[in-house]
């Protein structure tokens, strides 16, 4: 189980992306949505969308999960 959030601050093309804590993109603490623990990131993506309806898997940390 890894801990995982979602950024606050959309991405220019709108999305809202999940990190895995460890992850050199995890974004500014003002920025932080704490998902919680997660066994992968599909499910901490599913969680984010509770929060958000664009929502996409970082392409370094969470690399099953992005998409285009």
């Amino acid at each position: 189980m890894s801990d995982y959030c979602v950024n606050k601050r959309e991405q220019p093309n709108g999305d809202h992306e999940v990190h895995k804590q460890g992850c050199q993109f995890w974004p500014a603490p003002e920025n932080v949505q704490l998902l919680g623990q997660h066994s992968n990131c599909g499910s901490a993506v599913a969680t984010a969308r509770h929060y958000y309806r664009q929502v996409n898997g970082c392409k370094t940390c969470a690399n099953p999960c992005h998409t285009q």
